[in-house]
């Protein structure tokens, strides 16, 4: 990192587009050749040449893995479904992520490229870093932690939950950022305001895994904290992130964003919105036109803050139905599992709104013989599932759309 470069993380961010996509072009055929190292790879991606890929054009022409597929795959060929071509002993942590999908991390210093992320939302060598993010088993904690220390910044790796221990070690060592899910944040403004706890040194924060919708981020500002947006997988790091200009999210270095048609690997033309596919240069960890099922859109121009990388409009819906609620993703699997539990549920349909700036998730369920005692049979199965608490309606058999949804998303 060289912060010299005034108001940028290094001099990456600052090159011309041609600049940027004449380095990424002459490293693609040394990432194909790194991922055909690896057996998933080589079957997938069966009669490619490396040194043919080496334009967009000829990317596109790979076809798409789609992160739904992977929990399958990596469950018929543990662990990595032959898409690490390195050995597991040659990584530094294994997580799993809710899929399951499970995912290795580098031993390079900040392996899932957050540190600028956190840079442009105003995070500086120096600044302590309250990370609300789970250490617990997913990779969401490490991804910052790692990130915030090669930046400069101590961590205090709090995770999520906690909150009068957490207010604790706000008033005792004074972070100056935070790091976590918008919701967790104003769950510990909250707190603190009740409680009548001073928590003003957090003055940053970098929040990511639920939505941040214009209310929320109008309420977390009028409290004296001014929050940035990143956009990241579990699987990928960070795949794009805000900066000061708050003009869509810019695309994080080291990886190539495509839009696509949702369903296909087409790409789509500029400012259609379409399903995200990320490449990432990591010859360690290769992904290829990972279908990642979130929608988004690319914008035109370059943002005013002056990074010159394409900047996409941000999280706009998923391209199937699964779901991420209070960062977690919930998939229509796990809800297909309670009717294999319940079998006097005929139907099942997943709704997640927003309740008090929170997510919420309620689950209707056809039955002909309900009643309370069903209710909460499957509301504690229900959160055994997705990790998730949520609230059970039985509704009559029939009542339901006939639309083909498990999981309706009907936030904002």
């Amino acid at each position: 990192m060289s912060s010299s470069v005034s108001g940028h993380y290094d001099k990456l961010e600052t090159r011309s587009a041609d600049e940027r996509e004449n380095a990424l072009m002459q490293r693609l055929p040394a990432l194909v050749a790194a991922a055909l190292k690896a057996p998933g790879w080589r079957e997938h991606l069966k009669g490619v040449g490396a040194a043919d890929v080496n334009s967009r054009e000829a990317l596109a022409k790979l076809p798409v893995l789609r992160k739904s597929a992977l929990p399958a795959m990596q469950k018929a060929s543990p662990p990595f479904a032959g898409f690490v071509p390195d050995p597991v002993a040659s990584f530094g942590r294994l997580f799993t992520s809710p899929g399951p999908i499970f995912e290795p991390e580098g031993t390079e210093k900040d392996s899932w490229r957050a540190a600028r992320s956190l840079f442009a939302a105003g995070f500086r060598p120096g600044d302590i870093v309250l990370n609300t993010f789970s250490y617990h088993m997913t990779p969401g904690g490490f991804i910052l932690d790692s990130a915030a220390r090669a930046l400069g910044c101590p961590v205090i790796p709090a995770g999520p939950g906690q909150t009068e221990m957490q207010l604790e070690m706000i008033a005792h060592l004074q972070p100056a950022g935070y790091t976590g899910t918008p919701d967790f944040l104003k769950i510990l403004l909250d707190a603190a305001k009740t409680a009548g706890r001073d928590v003003s040194c957090i003055k940053k924060a970098l929040v990511s895994g639920a939505a941040f919708p214009p209310s929320l981020q109008a309420e977390v500002k009028s409290r004296g904290v001014d929050a940035y947006q990143t956009f990241a997988t579990a699987d990928l790091g960070v795949i794009a992130y805000e900066s000061s200009a708050r003009e869509g999210l810019i695309v994080n270095e080291d990886v190539l964003v495509e839009i696509v048609r949702p369903g296909t690997g087409d790409p789509v033309a500029e400012g259609e919105v379409g399903e995200i596919v990320v490449t990432s240069f990591n010859e360690h960890h290769p992904w290829l036109r990972l279908a990642t099922g979130d929608l988004s859109a690319v914008m035109k121009g370059a943002s005013p803050c002056g990074r010159t990388n394409a900047r996409i409009k941000g999280w706009m819906g998923r391209a199937d139905q699964t779901a991420k609620v209070k960062g977690m993703f919930i998939r229509p699997e796990q809800i297909a599992e309670l009717s294999k539990q319940y079998p006097s549920l005929q139907k099942l349909r997943l709704v997640v709104t927003r309740e008090n700036e929170q997510d919420a998730m309620t689950l209707k369920a056809e039955s002909a013989n309900g009643g309370a005692d069903l209710s909460e049979k499957v509301a504690a199965a229900l959160q055994a599932v997705t990790k998730l608490k949520g609230r059970v309606e039985i509704v009559a058999v029939g009542s339901l759309p006939n639309d083909g949804k498990v999981i309706s998303d009907e936030r904002a």
